[in-house]
């Protein structure tokens, strides 16, 4: 009896015991929904997210500086996470610590103490003290530091965060999802600008190749089309594609381009009409032999002798009306052979008169030239010793000389009176690389084979102005110089132009053509006025100073 009592006694204070872990369960509940003392409703919302994740083990992330070991979970190593006590005084995760009493005995990890899950109670302060621990951002290239409260609220807008493309799987920072998804995702969907038509950009080539209002260009003639008319293109309209001649089924077998098939019809007429009979000769025998062959008359004599004399007067007329067939065909092919000899009486005929108009055409082209050239020396002979070169298309020259191009250029001829001597000026623009004369223009005075050449005294002798107007302000860019007799470039030319040349290598720095008005419209203006002297008795003098002179 004292032995059931004390059963009974143990049982009741099992009850009492089980009833007061309760309540003190519910109470701690209770006092964990209310914000603590140290915490605001603020930082409890920011950190609702780090604590909903009770259920992992301690928070993997790194800590600055360095975790300190009394906040260390010892079955997961990592920061305690949802910190709770045993009542031995050690501290686990909530997770770790119940997973280990489920799973090894309701012991303590540490000194194996018994140990109940509903002896846990949560360790409020080190809940606290680890969520103002200093961490470091875990996404790679991030150097924020925080409180490991505010870590998901970082993580949430950190821009160095990855997440995986819904399209393509591959994991990108959240900056730059967008931009991935709409230009470089190799999954997305882009429009064709042709057809209109929507496919994955990664299947660009094939569609491509496949687009039926692409643009493609014939292998032939190199026409860029749509592509859904290639194939008509091909087979009606290139010039270039190869075709077959138009009596191949007669028999010619001669391939060439659209464009030389023409020709080729009219080279071969002759031929193609023999082809053309020859098979019109084939096609009626083999229509008519077998009717009036020895064999088939006789088989048919054979088995139609009790047949009718109006059947055998329409079998006996049959031969009769092959021959006259035959005839008119012989006619037809002699016919065709007459119209080809007078085709060909009429191509060669043809064929002369245009080699006739090709050498009256090439006359008239010749006189034409001379009739030019004629006009040009009258026009050069009223001059009068001035001349004002149109350099036009001066940009496409200053291109060239810049790419490292040699650019030389020669001015028409003129006179210097009527008679007077002929002239003409050279302009080199020097290159970049030009050794002591880079980026500069170059002018000189050329003597050229004249009409009067006979009647003038030589060498030339004279005064030579050269000058580059200013098209806009006046401010024409000016140089004097006294001819040289000594020199071969005075000369009497023995060649349309005397190679020797007399100017200035330096003559104007294209710096300089830049910044004033020189080209106008793309046209650069080069005067020069000649005074001859033909008094031979004048002292020859040398190259005086060059300066600038009054506006021209």
């Amino acid at each position: 009896m004292a032995c059931n009592d004390t059963e009974k006694s143990g049982l009741e204070d099992a009850c009492s015991g089980e009833k007061l872990s309760a309540c003190a369960m519910a109470m701690e509940k209770e006092r964990e929904s209310f914000p603590s003392p140290t915490e605001s409703p603020s930082t409890i919302s920011v950190s609702a997210s780090i604590q909903s994740q009770s259920n992992l083990q301690g928070y993997d992330v790194e800590f600055d500086p360095p975790l300190e070991s009394k906040y260390e979970c010892p079955i997961c190593l990592m920061a305690l996470r949802a910190a709770v006590q045993t009542p031995c005084g050690h501290r686990f995760c909530r997770n770790c610590i119940e997973k280990s009493i489920r799973d090894t005995g309701q012991k303590c990890p540490v000194d194996n103490e018994v140990l109940l899950e509903d002896q846990l109670f949560p360790d409020n302060f080190a809940k606290r003290e680890i969520l103002s621990l200093t961490v470091r951002c875990p996404n790679t290239g991030c150097r924020e530091k925080m409180e490991l409260r505010h870590l998901d609220a970082h993580l949430s807008h950190c821009k160095f965060a990855t997440v995986q493309c819904s399209q393509c799987q591959e994991s990108v920072w959240k900056s730059q999802l967008e931009e991935h998804v709409s230009q470089q995702c190799l999954h997305r969907l882009v429009t064709c600008p042709d057809c209109a038509d929507r496919f994955v950009y990664a299947e660009g080539k094939l569609h491509e190749l496949q687009c039926p209002f692409a643009s493609v260009r014939c292998q032939y003639c190199d026409l860029e089309l749509v592509r859904d008319q290639l194939v008509s293109h091909c087979d009606t309209d290139c010039p270039k594609a190869p075709v077959a001649c138009t009596f191949s089924f007669f028999g010619c077998r001669e391939k060439m381009q659209r464009s030389d098939l023409a020709v080729h019809m009219q080279e071969f007429t002759q031929m193609h009409m023999r082809y053309m009979a020859e098979h019109l000769r084939n096609q009626t025998l083999n229509g008519c032999l077998p009717s009036t062959s020895p064999l088939t008359s006789s088989s048919t004599s054979a088995s139609t002798v009790s047949s009718s004399d109006d059947r055998g007067a329409s079998r006996s007329a049959n031969p009769c009306n092959c021959s006259q067939e035959l005839h008119h065909l012989r006619e037809t092919v002699q016919q065709l052979e007459g119209r080809l000899v007078r085709q060909d009486h009429q191509l060669r005929e043809l064929s002369i008169n245009n080699t006739t108009q090709a050498s009256q055409i090439a006359e008239l082209r010749k006189k034409h030239g001379s009739m030019e050239e004629a006009m040009h020396e009258l026009e050069a002979q009223q001059c009068q010793g001035i001349y004002v070169w149109r350099v036009e298309g001066f940009s496409a020259h200053l291109r060239n000389q810049e790419a490292g191009h040699p650019v030389v250029l020669h001015s028409p001829g003129f006179y210097t009176g009527r008679p007077g001597y002929k002239l003409c000026l050279r302009l080199h623009l020097q290159t970049p690389s030009a050794p002591r004369c880079s980026n500069y223009i170059s002018l000189f005075v050329h003597t050229m084979q004249g009409e009067f050449d006979s009647q003038l005294s030589w060498p030339f002798q004279g005064t030579i102005r050269l000058a580059i107007l200013d098209q806009v302000d006046g401010q024409h860019h000016v140089e004097v110089m006294e001819t040289k007799p000594d020199l071969q470039a005075f000369q009497r030319p023995t060649v349309q132009r005397n190679p020797k040349g007399f100017g200035y290598v330096t003559f104007l720095h294209l710096q300089s053509l830049r910044q004033r008005g020189f080209v106008r419209e793309d046209v650069l203006l080069v005067r020069c006025e000649v005074t001859p002297r033909y008094d031979s008795s004048l002292r020859r003098e040398g190259v005086q100073p060059r300066g600038p002179e009054p506006s021209l």
